[in-house]
């Protein structure tokens, strides 16, 4: 009794005491001294030797500062350091590191593709998150883990790029959940002189800094930088103390506060990344608006050309646009961002002056056919040239929620295309298969990346050694499953001998239970419960001795989503009924390093959106390339992967019929492919103890998904399609002191004002039928409306018929203008076509704007059908 007294006097009177700081930091030694130097550059991020060798000086340190090196050398004991300066064996790995890391950063010379830009090319990538590593915490979920992929791909292949963020205290939240499936979200803040960044300078070595102006007030920004591999990443950050306690907190958090907030940071990440490139003298060729969060840097591009090039608001929007990627990642209209008129009025109310338009003008930037909100999608669109989705289906869907702003082109055809994502090979691929590979498929695996053929090899891997690898794999996860529902369990009072129960099916000595996993941001769209739909067919699945199987859950809701945290308690609750105990586990604290082991540990990969809300999805992606088997609905990413060899497919129902319907329709698909095709195909053991057929198929996984699905194939796409074209379009605007954009805008002035008035007819009489190797002379008359001929393209699409369908890949006919016209005045166009099939044919003919700079043909959202 007397003890306890005492420790509590002692924590009363610790209370009334003042608590002081101090930091003893650890003198490196200079055989160690280039530890710093790898502690400061993200490149430890996607290299596990320079992490390994790191945790190799004091485990359970490295841990607890959350594997952050920097914050690690400020608090490893200097006798530790003394110690491996004379360790042979850590010196030996120190070199090796240091030599990896030296040959990957003196190679500066561009990789093939790359070596297309210019000289003074440079490519700016705008992202309001970015996720390299758990230990840098200003991301949330999927947007930014493929933005830092991004980064990291684009310093592989030694592109002039550089990335454009901001700077937050607080990242996503940590998460805990209670014994009864409650969420607990607690955040904490970063302390920025742990973290992988130093301040940004100025030519002249002062620390840089920018402004911009805030309704009454002016908003101090510091600039700061991160190096990833070759480039750099510049975050901006509002906590300073010339900003009232309001505006310190606008880089605060993020995905934070209200509306408010929320326009407050695009305005500083769009507005102030444009002002702190000009204030380092950063001078970019190439934007990239990654999500519509930056949308708002158009305005401010826009406003410096008019203000120093002296240009209109028209010609400036053609020569921001023209070099303007932008990247949606949104499935539903409602998920883009938008803000009151009033609110955007309030903001930008010297942007109508500055850029010499009206309230309405300006508004319009932002509008939809379906609201007066001012939309950051519909104004990334209107003020870039250059539009894609992440995924084959999502560039359709994109096409379908946008095609209002292109109102007179079909769907397919107008300006919005895909790009599908790709993840960070070096980052997600554990570090077990760089041995397997070498030996197997030869040192030059990490450069044949995205060659198909290649990857083909993966077959001469011996089945019990790529067994072995997974089953290894599964163990290190199996591990940290245990670790953590282990401190979960306690921490919520719970009894030893329950987790005993609890972690039966879990056991790194005994990988050998077929192991499912589902771990993503809980949204309801992604459908985490679909699973539970009919718990006695489950537990039939799941109740065979001779066959057992564990479904390892894992993941965040968003604090503010309610029903999504609704979908942990649900779980929670059926992993607790007796028949489900140990067999359904939802782990807590989802974040990159359980994401990794989970990727490449579980047997299969589970995925069930609601289709077609899966924008991509990249977490199928990490677990097919280290051989674990996707079982996922046809969206996304997977309606482009699934071949019938490398995983199993939920085929969607149709969209006409209610989401409940659709549900209880694919959950059946699923229990019967897991009944009758997974579980089966785990158990069909052969003499060696594991399935031939399983390998066969996590092998073709491996093969089809690697070389298609890497972030160095989308950064190349991007690279091919995106960056090289608006570069050199941006040289063509830019010449002669934008000459080049003050003409294709004052001829979009001269067609928006004629367009209404163009009309066709048809002059010629059709046939019906001819003979093959006969052709058709076609003449339409063109009602000009003042336009020139050479202002339009007259057309015909001819192909088989399509029964009220879209023609598709139809054979494409240009018509001439000729130099007759008819009695009212139309220009005639003409052609003679000789049809290459036979069959019955159907055409169609049409017309529109044309001008040789346009950066696409239907940019103008115009066309006109006879």
């Amino acid at each position: 009794m007397q003890h306890n007294l005492g420790i509590k006097l002692s924590r009363l009177f610790m209370k009334k005491s003042t608590t002081y700081i101090l930091q003893v930091r650890p003198k490196i030694p200079d055989r160690l001294a280039r530890l710093e130097e790898l502690a400061d550059n993200l490149w430890y991020s996607w290299d596990r030797p320079t992490r390994s060798l790191f945790a190799s000086l004091h485990p359970g340190l490295w841990k607890a500062t959350g594997q952050c090196p920097k914050a690690f050398l400020k608090r490893v004991d200097e006798q530790r350091l003394l110690d491996a300066s004379e360790d042979q064996v850590f010196i030996g790995n120190f070199n090796r590191v240091l030599a990896a890391y030296d040959t990957y950063h003196d190679n500066r010379s561009p990789a093939s593709g790359s070596d297309w830009l210019r000289k003074d090319d440079l490519i700016a990538y705008f992202c309001a998150e970015f996720g390299f590593h758990e230990s840098f915490p200003i991301y949330s979920g999927g947007l930014g883990i493929l933005a830092g992929d991004h980064c990291k791909a684009a310093s592989d292949l030694r592109l002039p790029f550089i990335g454009v963020g901001l700077l937050y205290r607080q990242g996503y939240f940590h998460q805990t959940i209670d014994s009864d499936g409650n969420q607990i979200a607690s955040n904490t803040d970063s302390q920025f002189e742990d973290l992988p960044i130093t301040p940004a300078k100025r030519a002249d070595g002062t620390d840089a800094y920018t402004s911009l102006n805030l309704p009454g007030r002016k908003l101090d920004i510091k600039i700061w930088q991160a190096k990833v591999g070759h480039i750099t990443l510049y975050l901006l950050d509002t906590d300073l103390y010339s900003n009232s306690p309001h505006d310190r907190d606008i880089t605060h958090r993020l995905y934070g506060g209200d509306k408010v907030m929320r326009i407050e940071q695009e305005i500083v990440l769009g507005i102030g990344g444009v002002c702190a490139l000009l204030e380092l003298g950063l001078k970019p060729t190439v934007w990239h608006i990654n999500e519509g969060h930056a949308a708002f840097l158009v305005l401010e591009r826009m406003r410096q050309k008019i203000v120093n090039d002296g240009l209109k608001f028209s010609e400036a929007l053609e020569a921001v646009a023209v070099n303007t990627i932008f990247t949606t990642h949104t499935p539903v209209p409602a998920g883009h961002d938008h803000f009151s008129e009033g609110m955007v009025q309030e903001y930008f109310d010297n942007y109508f002056t500055e850029l010499k338009l009206t309230r309405d003008e300006f508004l319009s930037l932002g509008r939809t056919k379906d609201s007066s909100d001012f939309n950051m999608t519909a104004l990334a669109i209107r003020c870039t040239r250059y539009n894609n989705g992440v995924s084959r289906i999502h560039g359709d869907v994109s096409s379908v929620i946008c095609g209002d702003l292109w109102p007179e082109i079909e769907h397919h055809e107008n300006p919005m295309t895909y790009i599908t994502n790709g993840v960070h090979a070096p980052s997600f691929l554990a570090s077990e298969w760089f041995d397997i590979f070498e030996r197997h498929l030869g040192l030059e695996w990490s450069a044949r990346m995205n060659d198909v053929e290649f990857w083909k090899c993966v077959d001469k891997i011996p089945d019990h050694l790529f067994w072995s690898v997974r089953q290894t794999l599964k163990a290190q996860m199996l591990s940290m499953v245990r670790e953590r529902i282990t401190a979960q369990h306690f921490r919520n009072h719970g009894s030893e001998a329950h987790l005993d129960r609890l972690l039966k099916y879990v056991n790194p000595e005994n990988p050998n239970i077929l192991t499912i996993g589902f771990a993503r941001r809980f949204a309801t769209y992604k459908r985490a419960t679909m699973l539970f739909g009919d718990l006695d067919w489950l537990r039939e699945i799941l109740h065979n001795p001779q066959r057992p199987a564990v479904f390892i859950f894992a993941g965040k809701a968003h604090p503010a989503d309610i029903p999504g945290q609704d979908l942990i308690r649900r779980i929670t609750q059926i992993s607790k009924l007796p028949e489900f105990i140990g067999k359904i586990l939802m782990v807590e604290g989802y974040d990159l390093g359980l994401s990794r082991m989970m990727v490449s540990g579980v047997d299969v990969w589970l995925n069930n959106p609601l289709y077609p809300l899966e924008a991509s999805g990249t977490s199928g992606m990490k677990a097919g390339i280290n051989g674990t088997i996707n079982l996922s609905i046809l969206d996304g990413w997977w309606g482009e992967s699934y071949d019938g060899a490398n995983g199993w497919a939920i085929k969607p129902v149709s969209e006409l019929l209610s989401e409940e319907v659709r549900t209880r329709e694919e959950t059946r698909t699923l229990y019967e492919l897991l009944q009758d095709q997974v579980v089966p195909l785990y158990y069909e053991h052969g003499k060696m103890g594991y399935s031939p057929n399983w390998v066969k198929m996590a092998k073709r996984s491996m093969a089809s998904i690697m070389p298609r699905f890497n972030s160095k194939r989308m950064v190349g796409e991007y690279l091919a399609k995106c960056y090289l074209p608006a570069s050199r379009q941006y040289q063509l605007y830019k010449q002669s002191q934008y000459e080049n954009s003050q003409v294709i805008a004052g001829w979009k002035v001269r067609i928006r004002h004629a367009w209404p008035g163009v009309a066709l007819r048809r002059i010629d009489i059709g046939q019906l039928e001819i003979k093959f190797g006969e052709s058709l002379h076609f003449e339409v008359g063109v009602k000009l409306n003042g336009l020139n001929p050479n202002d339009i393209v007259v057309e015909m699409l001819l192909g088989f018929s399509s029964h009220g369908k879209t023609l598709r890949m139809p054979h494409r006919y240009r018509l001439v203008a000729t130099s007759a016209s008819t009695e009212s005045g139309e220009s005639i166009f003409a052609a003679d076509v000789k049809p290459e099939h036979c069959g019955r044919l159907e055409y169609h003919i049409r017309a529109f704007p044309f001008h040789k700079m346009l950066t696409h043909p239907f940019e103008l959202g115009m066309m006109r059908w006879l």
